[in-house]
C-alpha cells in the first residue's frame, strides 16, 4: 500500500460563501470551477481545479478561518499575483524563512491562510 498523490485540499467557509469564493478563486486567481455532484452541491460551497488537483471550498458551521493550516499553491509569476492581490486591497506578506523559496502568504475572503510560491 502506498499513498500516491493528493487529490484535493479543502478550505472552510461560512454558509452563503459561493459568490465570494467564485469571485476570489475563479475571478481573481483564474481557477476553473468544477461542478459538484448533486448530493454534495446541496451542502453548499464550490470546487476548483488547481493543476491536476482540486481545491474545495466547503461550508462549515460554526465557521472559523484557518490561520495556520493552509494550502500551498505554486504560481508561474509570484510578483504579478502579489500585484494583482494588492491592487484589490488584499494583503500580501512575503516570507523569506525557507532558503531558496520565493513565497508569500495572504488570506482568502473568509480569512483562511493561503501560501503562494514561485514555480
Amino acid at each position: 500500500m502506498a499513498v500516491l498523490a493528493i487529490d484535493h485540499v479543502q478550505v472552510a467557509a461560512p454558509a452563503g460563501c459561493e459568490a465570494e469564493a467564485r469571485a476570489f478563486y475563479a475571478g481573481l486567481l483564474g481557477l476553473e470551477e468544477l461542478p459538484k455532484p448533486g448530493i454534495l452541491a446541496a451542502r453548499g460551497g464550490c470546487w476548483f481545479r488547481v493543476g491536476s488537483q482540486e481545491l474545495h471550498v466547503g461550508v462549515e458551521e460554526p465557521f472559523t478561518p484557518s490561520l495556520k493550516g493552509h494550502p500551498g499553491l505554486v504560481v508561474d509569476d509570484l510578483d504579478a499575483l502579489a500585484d494583482r492581490l494588492s491592487r484589490e486591497g488584499i494583503g500580501v506578506a512575503f516570507d523569506q524563512s525557507v532558503p531558496g523559496v520565493r513565497r508569500f502568504h495572504t488570506a482568502d475572503p473568509f480569512g483562511n491562510r493561503l501560501e503562494f510560491r514561485q514555480a
